[in-house]
């Protein structure tokens, strides 16, 4: 394959579409991973990167999921990059519209925006061993690059349910990610499918305004109260003028939330005190005894995702309301029929079934060293890597946001930024120790992976009862991080290229250990 390479790595005006272009370092995704990486490669210096985005803008699913009630439920100080603090939070916890707008202008700030190319759609990658560089085709020509970054988030991929019926809904019909804002639900006979975390912010958004909500429900979700609340001004100038306010109230939100790994992954009986907490404010806003004994979970907390809602309970209680626990048999042109026979007519559907986790079709486009795909690996053994940020077969691929490196109390953007140190100084060591291609030794991610399952079997996920997303076919939890965040970013400060198979670039040489590890 022939390679047109310029200063920046994209071809000039009027070149041939049909001839790859090739960059050093291509990233995959500009979501808070793939944007986060792109500044601190800008801030190393380097300026051979390409971000390729399929959307038009950055921002990932806060750009996609615009649905009605859409905010975060990790307190805004703590849900942005540590190096690029919001002192104007509007309030407690952000609104998507506010978190959006937060990431518009992180890329605007550290000038990254001309280093994407926006609605790029990635169709294909691949590994050809012989020249040692990856091939990718895009919805926008074909390009080479030596080190591939997929930073393709977990909740970017909606899951449809399979559902007898659903393709023959002669109404309005859309998931809860790909919101259709041209239409409108007053007035009309509404079903939310699903009681998930979008789900509970859409059903008090669009209950007040719908003639009738059908809300089908599979599994009930443990709820917390939403400690949310607008800032005041004062607040607001203290975290603008006052050195240290906002680090310090973001530290102390860290250390509030990291205090939950206790119950999650070392003690599950801990988790009794939010339990209480979670059956004080079923019993406080869901005073009829049916209701209640529907929304009651049956798993313990912390099991499956943990929700915060104030309004979910009450919006449920109202008269146009009805929870359906019975399950779906079929969808007709103009109904939804329940396990138990009873049809209910609907205008319109919203699916809330959340999106392909550990199935992700990002997966089945992706192939190795060995010509197989990410999904056919993921397949046959469940989903692996190292660190989260790397995985046998797949030489100079890097993952953020990879297996097991999710979490259930905190916030993902440190976790994130732990991952791009490790990655960039990957890139780095690539230059400094004259590498041409790094991949994960086999027995190191066998071992890894071994210490990390050992590590879940008496966390709460394994042992709570629940089936949920985090775990896979062969009954792994291959989602989440099973410890401390602050051990997984330790873990994750330098590249640990002892790990990894190399070899040397062409016209390198290998450098003397001595002198690279005085550097």
């Amino acid at each position: 394959m022939s390679r047109k390479v310029t200063d920046n790595g994209v071809a000039p005006e009027g070149a041939d579409d049909r001839a790859a272009r090739h960059v050093h370092v291509l990233i995959i995704g500009s979501g808070f991973s793939g944007l986060g990486l792109a500044i601190r490669l800008s801030q190393d210096g380097r300026d051979d990167y390409l971000v390729l985005e399929r959307g038009g803008d950055v921002g990932g699913t806060w750009r996609d999921n615009t649905y009605p009630g859409a905010a975060c439920d990790v307190p805004s100080h703590l849900y942005s990059y540590s190096f690029a603090l919001n002192p104007n939070w509007s309030r407690s916890f952000s609104r998507q519209p506010e978190i959006q707008r937060y990431i518009q202008d992180v890329a605007d700030r550290y000038r990254v925006r001309d280093k994407h190319i926006f609605d790029c759609e990635m169709t294909g990658a691949r590994w050809n061993d012989t020249a040692k560089y990856w091939e990718v085709q895009t919805s926008r020509g074909a390009y080479t690059t030596d080190i591939l970054v997929s930073a393709v988030g977990a909740l970017c991929e909606p899951a449809l349910p399979d559902i007898k019926g659903i393709n023959d809904f002669e109404g309005e019909l859309f998931h809860s990610a790909r919101w259709d804002h041209d239409s409108d639900l007053a007035g009309k006979r509404v079903a939310v499918i699903g009681t998930g975390a979008s789900a509970i912010q859409i059903v008090p958004s669009i209950a007040p305004r719908v003639a009738r909500l059908d809300v089908y429900q599979r599994t009930a979700p443990w709820l917390l109260p939403r400690m949310d609340r607008p800032y005041t001004r004062p607040e607001r100038l203290a975290f603008r003028y006052l050195p240290g306010v906002q680090r310090l109230s973001r530290t102390a939100i860290y250390a509030a939330r990291e205090s939950q790994v206790v119950g999650l992954a070392k003690f599950p009986p801990a988790m009794l005190a939010l339990e209480l907490i979670a059956r004080a404010k079923l019993r406080r806003e869901v005073p009829d005894p049916a209701l209640r004994a529907k929304v009651t979970p049956n798993f313990r907390i912390g099991c499956k995702r943990m929700l915060i809602s104030n309004d979910y309970y009450p919006a449920l209680g109202r008269d146009n309301v009805d929870l359906i626990t019975d399950g779906i048999r079929e969808i007709r042109a103009g109904s939804i029929v329940a396990a138990d026979g009873t049809e209910r007519e609907v205008d319109a559907i919203v699916v809330a079934t959340g999106f392909h986790v550990t199935d992700s079709p990002a997966y089945e486009v992706v192939y190795g060293r060995d010509g197989r795909s990410l999904a056919a690996v993921f397949d046959e053994s469940g989903q692996q890597g190292y660190k989260g940020s790397a995985i046998v077969g797949y030489p100079n691929m890097f993952f953020l946001l990879g297996p097991n490196v999710g979490l259930g109390h905190t916030s993902m953007v440190y976790m994130i930024e732990s991952q791009i140190a490790y990655i960039a100084d990957a890139i780095a060591a690539f230059d400094r120790l004259g590498l041409g291609t790094v991949e994960v030794r086999k027995s190191v991610q066998d071992n890894y992976n071994r210490d990390l399952q050992g590590k879940l079997v008496g966390s709460v996920w394994n042992t709570g009862g629940c089936a949920s997303w985090y775990l896979d076919k062969h009954g792994n939890n291959t989602t989440l991080w099973p410890d401390f965040t602050f051990r997984f970013r330790k873990m994750l400060e330098k590249f640990d290229p002892g790990a990894y198979e190399t070899t040397i670039a062409d016209g390198a040489t290998r450098p003397d250990p001595k002198v690279v590890a005085a550097r």
